[in-house]
């Protein structure tokens, strides 16, 4: 193993660099050539535009220009692919303004003689020549301006307080990021309605609750005027209702907070069995002294994420709304068990029901139903542990029970880990 294995040796290696250079080099002449060839970048040479070149250049040789004008008229009206033709002092058929970088490599790629390319030199048949070509710049330039056009619009309209504006149905079949934009504008405006709607029937309701204390509270005080000896029954009566008036404004307040989502939502690990079973032992007593009981009962713990404030107020409502309808001598079931995915919690009454026409209304401000008239409270308990319950992400329902009775049950995301 002398002198000659290293002669073996590196003649071996050297000839596979050489064969590695020259095969390097053949690429590299190769993608040049092609890149030489290739399209330039301002021109349009898909085979939809080269079909369109391919009509345009079949209606000016056998129709002449009239014909070609006509022709171009009619595909501009129904086709997104502007096809131009260019007569030899650049001047646009349509008279148009033509993209310059487009037209000098149009003329290039005519002047190598790749006319195949998407781009055609055709003679009329009066001998004048038009040179014809598809302006991608042009093409993207519409593309992009005509959607965005559209969320102008969309913008100006609910800027208006057009809030039921929508932009989807005017983006076609795009699937691309200005569609997706457009999307989460209908999303926002839905929102936004939905929020405004809700804050506008919510000040109807309010304003028509209101006019009841307030006429009470005039009339006793017109009372304390002409009987003063009534006056202690008089300031009993202003008492009640100022007190009634700041209850119905601090439930009003709250609804509004969690419906416009400014409520406060810490997130904590809390057990729903927990929350239920101390409000259940709170209202125990209460039930008590209207000859009715209240009976919990749950399958061990039932974690979930939310803020313990809201949770307590959305199942207190639940349950004292419950024990108020119950008829006498019956017990409200309070129960509490979990699926793999939720903490479900389930409050059953044996009063009147729901007419089952109006089981969604439950849910609304300042509903009480037939068998609420003429009880206490303003009809805001279900509707603000609804509105508690969806800042939760979970969902509340309403049914009745067979025999009488109402029973809602809220399903929240379990806490898992």
């Amino acid at each position: 193993m002398g002198r000659l294995f290293w002669k073996i040796f590196l003649g071996f290696w050297l000839a596979l660099v050489v064969a590695a250079v020259g095969a390097g080099t053949a690429v590299w002449v190769q993608r040049l050539e092609r890149a030489r060839e290739a399209p330039p970048p301002d021109l349009a040479v898909g085979p939809p535009h080269r079909i369109a070149i391919d009509m345009a250049a079949a209606t000016l040789r056998y129709g002449g220009v009239d014909a070609l004008r006509q022709w171009m008229n009619d595909w501009q009206g129904r086709r997104p692919v502007p096809v131009f033709a260019v007569d030899g002092d650049g001047r646009d058929l349509l008279a148009r303004e033509v993209p310059a970088g487009a037209l000098t490599q149009a003329r290039e790629v005519v002047a190598r003689g790749s006319a195949g390319q998407g781009v055609r030199l055709v003679a009329a048949p009066g001998g004048e020549s038009f040179l014809l070509f598809v302006a991608f710049s042009a093409l993207l330039a519409w593309y992009l301006a005509r959607p965005i056009r559209n969320l102008r619009w969309a913008f100006d309209a609910a800027a208006a307080g057009r809030l039921e504006t929508r932009v989807s149905p005017l983006m076609g079949r795009r699937r691309d990021e200005i569609a997706d934009l457009g999307r989460d504008f209908d999303r926002m405006a839905q929102q936004l309605q939905n929020l405004v709607s809700a804050q506008r029937r919510l000040l109807h309701d309010v304003s028509h609750e209101l006019r009841s204390p307030l006429a009470r509270l005039q009339a006793a005080i017109g009372l304390a005027r002409q009987q003063p000896a009534k006056l202690d029954t008089s300031l009993e009566r202003i008492e009640r209702e100022a007190m009634r008036l700041d209850s119905m404004v601090g439930e009003v307040l709250a609804l509004a907070r969690l419906e416009s989502g400014t409520a406060s939502r810490m997130k904590e690990r809390v057990d729903l069995a927990y929350i239920a079973a101390s409000i259940a032992e709170d209202a125990r007593f209460e039930a008590e002294a209207l000859a009715r009981a209240v009976r919990f009962n749950a399958s061990g713990d039932a974690p979930v994420i939310g803020n313990a404030d809201l949770l307590h107020r959305a199942v207190e409502n639940i349950v004292r709304n419950a024990v108020k309808f119950t008829r006498e001598g019956t017990t409200v079931d309070v129960r509490v068990h979990t699926t793999r995915t939720s903490a479900i919690l389930t409050v059953t009454d044996h009063g009147p029901g729901i007419a089952a026409g109006e089981l969604q209304k439950v849910f609304d401000p300042f509903y009480r139903g037939e068998a609420g008239s003429g009880t206490a409270g303003f009809g805001l308990g279900l509707a603000i542990a609804q509105r508690a319950v969806d800042a939760h992400g979970g969902a509340i329902r309403a049914s009745n029970v067979p025999g009488g009775g109402l029973e809602v049950e809220v399903d929240l995301p379990l806490a898992h880990g």
